[in-house]
């Protein structure tokens, strides 16, 4: 008996000291990758190569895919922990970047059209694109893959944003419209989880009110913690008692703190990060601070992001490839061309816009950060079993989009705005 137990402990032991080493390779790795890249990203963008390209490549070839150094899982403790500071993150920052004048104004009418009408015609056609493809998959699991792989992420395409020669209106409306329909996915994404889980077995009625803890309880708790600590930054810039640095490094922890209080009341802490984000920008009345809250906390959302596009390299593409056939791809395609270029000619209809423009606007629609994200809390909540199937759809997806988007991103850009009229910028 006490072999056994001497044994037992040997191998949890190693099993820990295994897991750290992967952890601590893991580290060095993104460091290495983080100084490398940065060394050589003005040429590298000018190149049409991405930093989410660069590291998910990394991820792929460090895999078991290829050269195999690194064994790391989409359930894995440090990958759920850097997950959901990315998403939270993102989220209060993308909230933090619409004005108070977002939803008014000639220029808004674009985005708005984008987010009322194509967001939502996105998810009714890739639900009805996935129910005529996928026979045998459950509906509640459709709609899921549906939702998460409807928001865009501009962040794909910077060239698009970045560049002078693409219409000012029509960079904001790209911008615009990929920092707020991340948020504006986030609920129904939860209630298909919800009605996935309810279907799976699992209690109806403690599904729904759970749900409904999350949607109502999230946004309270998240508006509360936003707006009391714009005011306090506000209030203490006022007195001339905050550096700008530590006004730089407020969005980490205010997020955190939403996030933080919104799930020890079991409400969403990711629709508490956003709505913290707007209520924390709207309590600031300085631009100036506003502008220091928002630099740093891109400059920090970032790290999170380009870590997990290693991540997902590492552990959704080599768990995904097994369960991709022609079928996957054909809706990989499709979500990536008809099924989100035809909703954005539909919401754009009226606005005498022409067909060049419709047509950029509804290719730079790149799946990205958001569904990763969204992938990984799928599936820490559901689990992967029994969902292999969508969740390899989703991860081909965004995986095409990626190298897609980026290496069309600047050629495009300068086609675009080459045909464009010198007034229009």
């Amino acid at each position: 008996m006490v072999i056994a137990s001497a044994e037992v402990n040997d191998n949890k032991n190693h099993r820990l000291g295994v897991a750290l080493m992967h952890h601590h390779q893991l580290l060095i790795l993104f460091a290495l990758l983080i100084f490398a890249f940065g060394l050589i990203s003005r040429f590298a963008e000018r190149n049409s190569v991405t930093g989410p390209m660069v590291f998910m490549t990394v991820g792929i070839l460090g895999s078991s895919l290829a050269l195999g150094f690194l064994h790391v899982t989409p359930d894995m403790g440090p990958v759920k922990l850097v997950a959901e500071l990315a998403l939270t993150l993102v989220l209060f920052i993308d909230a933090t970047m619409i004005n108070r004048s977002v939803f008014s104004g000639e220029s808004m009418r674009i985005p708005i059209r984008l987010l009322l009408i194509g967001l939502p015609l996105t998810m009714v056609f890739g639900t009805l694109a996935g129910v005529w493809l996928f026979d045998g998959v459950g509906i509640w699991a459709i709609v899921l893959m549906a939702l998460i792989l409807s928001p865009t992420d501009a962040a794909l395409g910077q060239a698009v944003v970045k560049s002078e020669g693409v219409p000012v209106n029509i960079r904001q409306s790209i911008s615009v419209e990929s920092g707020l329909n991340d948020g504006i996915a986030l609920p129904p994404i939860l209630i298909a989880m919800a009605l996935l889980g309810a279907e799976a077995g699992d209690h109806e009625g403690a599904w729904f009110g759970f749900v409904i803890k999350q949607v109502t309880l999230g946004p309270i708790v998240g508006l509360a913690v936003g707006w009391i600590g714009g005011m306090l930054m506000q209030k203490m810039s006022d007195k001339g008692w905050t550096e700008e640095t530590f006004q730089r490094l407020s969005a980490l922890p205010m997020a955190i703190l939403a996030f933080a209080f919104a799930e020890s009341v079991e409400g969403n802490g990711f629709i508490a990060a956003f709505v913290a984000g707007l209520g924390f920008t709207h309590a600031i009345s300085s631009e100036h601070v506003r502008h220091q809250v928002q630099e740093f906390g891109e400059t920090e959302g970032m790290q999170l992001i380009l870590v997990v596009f290693l991540i997902f390299g590492l552990a959704m593409v080599p768990a995904a490839v097994p369960h991709w056939g022609a079928t996957e791809l054909v809706y990989a395609l499709l979500s990536l061309t008809v099924l989100r270029m035809i909703p954005v000619a539909i919401s754009l209809r009226g606005l005498k816009l022409d067909r060049a423009t419709v047509a950029f606007i509804g290719w730079f629609g790149p799946r990205g950060i958001a569904s990763v994200l969204y992938l990984l809390m799928a599936v820490a909540a559901i689990g992967i079993e029994g969902h292999e199937r969508i969740m390899s759809v989703i991860v081909l997806t965004i995986l095409i989009s990626v190298y897609a988007h980026g290496i069309s991103a600047t050629p495009l850009s300068k086609r675009y705005g080459a045909s464009r009229p010198s007034l229009d910028r």
